[in-house]
């Protein structure tokens, strides 16, 4: 008997017939339904018929996860007064509860998604209804572009609903044009936000460090637990806490120990009678319970009896590290969107309450909505889909956001490596079984190579261990979780038996040629070989200073104490690195040796000849590599490529500098004039900056450099001789090299005196005596020359660039300090009158 009067208290229903209406006349539509209306459980009734008066249809309802799947169809079983299975039933992964009888079936997004690659037309589904699009989820916004396509291409009958419980609904009606109106499709709106709640905030006390990576301070967590004291001693009724994960769910049940009410651990991994208890509400005895969950009761699940929630406000969101093919999860402040759908759950059935673990303040610097998935997640799984769905590069599919371009390239990348898709990138053959198997493309193709190799059942086995990770408590061993699954009566244990049987029946219907017997090697081995094949570029090798090395580049650490720290090879099946480590955590991986490695990862061998410089001087070397791990090492000597050799001393001269040439006195002088000349001439004097040197180093170092080998060599290339190729000879300026800046300048006395241009600027340092004479101050190309004015002793006396100034002003005080020291030496009075002289007073009268 179907509960009516249950039905007549959610709010959507007075929003059914407008949804009937835009869909009998449009195709399309978006509904928008606060969280606790009832859009999961009486929207898809109404739409199959069984409620109201619209017409029979056959109605297919996608969930984001599992446990909402369940839920849902459990839930409109009862308003409808049947069991699941008859006329409503569900489906996920492994598991099926429908028969030809049923008009309404709940299924994950990602079930949903195989459908439609295994039958693009959907036969003998009437409406699609894809629940909690505004989560954002990569399956959903996949989905939603495919029935889009269909609509178009194969199936303009088809019904489609978008359901959201926020306020995004304008953008997903422009993805959803109708073919039959054109525009954008008809939104419709539920009123009801159910019964309501009454917002606290409880921020913690100061001091609470920011949450990075997984790592969350305990001092919050302190503070929630607090939290929920509190509310259970004001309020009645049960209450509902948010956490970010298992683990801050696990130490805030520790911190609750001895509160008068009943603790539940709810999270996607929980065992299927937790989560019943859950949603079937209070026990016998009517105890008070405490639920502490993951995002997973944001929405679609009832929670029977939540009065209260308290918000963490925290949330967990996936990350991609492309280049190294590693994920992990961040730590992020949950959106205001996602904080409206967790507060709703408090007012489901009667008027609830919300305590937010942050400050009023910092309502408005929380982002309005969730990360959407495919902007930070592996894009490999997706970028196959679309593959296999005839539109390699997505660009074809209505998509709210488009994929970022580099995460599309990497998974393009992995796909073409495991030969899922050809050049093009169109899906092959093999990468259309891969699809079909209902798990990520590297693991589907673990299981179909591994099935080759180790047999389809073992194979299976590791591959459903790969798919759900482990409880921790199992290990980092994958070999040894493996047993200890295999025995294990556990919860994780009855989901990994049911994964490979669904597993080895896909394994055995998509396998080319058979699955083979496999070989008789022992569990370690083929734990190994699958995770190999699983994650080539996570296979790591011993360093020498500890840890190990991934074929990605990645550095990788175990655990202290973990039985795998002394492997040589690793398989690494689940690792993850922060923004803030210098290396990859291990959490779960298999002994292999160097043989499984090579064959797993065959694409990334190869053989190269190397010759860089290094520790300062050319070293040449063949080496095979694996990735980033050096498999062989040999010395090649003479035998390099002598363009790579070339290569290396260019790299040398730009690391440590021209000062591996020879550079002679005469090179280090003509360098130097030739800066002079740069600066006061210009035109086609050469830059003999450093900087200059290097960059032009083929140039100027030919033919000496392409004969060299070594660092040696260039240590016997003359600088000098080098230097005057740069010489503006075509031009014919070189020819006037001396004249414009000459080596030496010859003075009154006759003497050559050597011009310094190291100070950027010509200097002359000359005795002072051997001026007199001289009325002007000498120039170099037009520049005057300083002039370091010494004593008979050639010690510096004056300097000037001005000499008939210094004649004028400064001579006489100079001549009274050096004509008591050098009374032999001849200090005329008027020096513009005396005679140069290089000699004492005395020889100065003999010569005259």
């Amino acid at each position: 008997m179907i509960r009516n009067d249950v039905l007549d208290l959610l709010p959507v229903r007075h929003a059914v017939p407008e949804l009937l209406a835009a869909l009998e006349g449009r195709g399309t539509a978006v509904l928008h339904a606060p969280p606790g209306t009832g859009k999961t459980t009486l929207v898809p009734l109404a739409l199959a018929g069984l409620i109201g008066d619209g017409p029979e249809r056959r109605v297919l309802v996608a969930e984001p996860r599992r446990m909402a799947v369940r839920a849902a169809a459990g839930r409109m079983a009862w308003l409808l007064g049947e069991d699941v299975g008859g006329t409503v039933g569900f489906a996920v992964r492994g598991e099926r509860r429908a028969g030809p009888a049923t008009r309404v079936e709940v299924v994950t997004t990602g079930l949903l998604l195989q459908r439609l690659q295994r039958d693009p037309e959907l036969a003998g589904v009437d409406v699609v209804l894809l629940d909690e699009c505004h989560e954002r989820h990569l399956d959903a916004d996949t989905a939603l572009a495919f029935l889009v396509d269909v609509r178009a291409a194969l199936r303009p009958e088809l019904g489609v609903v978008a359901a959201s419980a926020t306020s995004d609904a304008e953008a997903w009606a422009r993805l959803l044009t109708s073919q039959e109106g054109g525009g954008p499709a008809p939104v419709v709106r539920s009123e009801g936000e159910g019964h309501g709640f009454a917002v606290v905030h409880a921020p913690p006390p100061a001091g609470i460090r920011p949450a990075h990576g997984t790592w969350v301070d305990p001092a919050l967590l302190r503070h929630v637990a607090a939290t929920v004291r509190g509310a259970l001693a004001r309020h009645e009724g049960d209450v509902l806490c948010f956490l970010p994960g298992t683990g801050e769910i696990a130490r805030t049940a520790g911190l609750l120990d001895g509160v008068d009410a009943e603790v539940l651990q709810l999270h996607g991994r929980a065992p299927a009678a937790v989560q019943d208890a859950v949603l079937r509400g209070a026990g016998p005895g009517g105890r008070r319970r405490v639920v502490l969950s993951t995002s997973v009761a944001e929405s679609s699940l009832t929670v029977p009896g939540v009065r209260v929630v308290v918000d963490a406000g925290l949330a967990r969101e996936p990350r991609m590290d492309h280049a190294r093919g590693l994920g992990s999860l961040a730590t992020v402040p949950v959106s205001a969107a996602a904080a409206t759908q967790r507060a709703g759950r408090s007012g489901r059935e009667a008027r609830g309450t919300v305590y937010r673990c942050w400050s009023a303040a910092e309502e408005s610097g929380r982002a309005r909505f969730p990360a959407p998935e495919i902007r930070i997640a592996d894009l490999t799984g997706f970028a196959l889909r679309a593959a296999c769905w005839g539109d390699p590069t997505a660009e074809g599919l209505a998509l709210l956001d488009a994929p970022p371009a580099g995460a599309l390239t990497a998974a393009r990348s992995v796909l073409a490596a495991i030969g899922a898709v050809d050049a093009s990138g169109k899906a092959t053959g093999r990468g259309v079984r891969m699809a079909r198997l209902g798990v990520h493309p590297r693991l589907g193709r673990a299981l179909l190579d591994g099935a080759a190799e180790v047999g389809a059942r073992r194979a299976a086995e590791v591959v459903a261990l790969l798919s759900e990770e482990p409880p921790r408590e199992y290990g980092d061993d994958l070999a040894a979780a493996w047993r200890e699954a295999r025995r294990g009566g556990d919860a994780y244990g009855a989901r990994w038996r049911a994964e490979v049987r669904r597993l080895e029946r896909a394994a055995a219907s998509e396998a080319e040629g058979g699955t083979g017997e496999g070989s008789a090697a022992g569990e370690d081995a083929v734990a190994g070989v699958v995770t190999a094949l699983a994650f080539p570029e996570r296979v790591a090798r011993a360093r020498e200073r500890g840890g190990h090395l991934m074929v990605s580049g990645s550095g990788a650490r175990l655990a202290e104490g973990s039985g795998l720290r002394s492997a040589p090879w690793l398989a690494v099946a689940v690792a993850d690195r922060t923004a803030r480590d210098a290396t990859a955590r291990v959490r779960l991986a298999a002994v292999v040796d160097e043989a499984v490695a090579r064959r797993a990862g065959g694409h990334l061998l190869r053989s190269d000849e190397e010759v860089r410089w290094e520790d300062g001087d050319v070293v040449a070397r063949s080496v095979e590599r694996l990735g980033a791990v050096e498999l062989t090492v040999r010395p090649l000597g003479t035998g390099a490529d002598p363009a790579l050799v070339r290569e290396a001393l260019l790299d040398g001269l730009r690391r440590e500098g021209t000062g591996l040439l020879r550079w002679r006195r005469e090179a280090v002088e003509l360098r130097e004039r030739l800066a002079f000349l740069r600066g006061a001439v210009g035109g086609a004097w050469p830059d003999v900056a450093e900087e200059a040197l290097v960059e032009r180093a083929e140039e100027w170092l030919e033919p000496e450099l392409s004969r060299a080998a070594r660092r040696a060599d260039l240590g016997r290339i003359d600088a000098g001789e080098a230097l005057r190729r740069l010489l503006p000879w075509a031009s014919g300026e070189a020819g006037r090299l001396d004249e414009l800046a000459p080596e030496r300048i010859e003075v009154p006395s006759g003497s050559r005196i050597r011009v310094a241009y190291g100070e950027g600027r010509p200097v002359l340092a000359v005795k002072l005596q051997e001026m007199f004479g001289l009325a002007e101050t000498p120039r170099v190309a037009g520049v005057p020359v300083l002039v370091h004015l010494l004593s008979p002793a050639g010690r510096p006396a004056a300097v000037t660039a001005d000499l008939a100034s210094f004649w004028r002003d400064g001579y006489r005080a100079v001549r009274a300090e050096l004509r008591g020291r050098y009374p032999r030496h001849p200090w005329p009075e008027d020096p513009s009158a005396g005679v140069a002289t290089r000699h004492t007073s005395a020889r100065l009268r003999r010569e005259g």
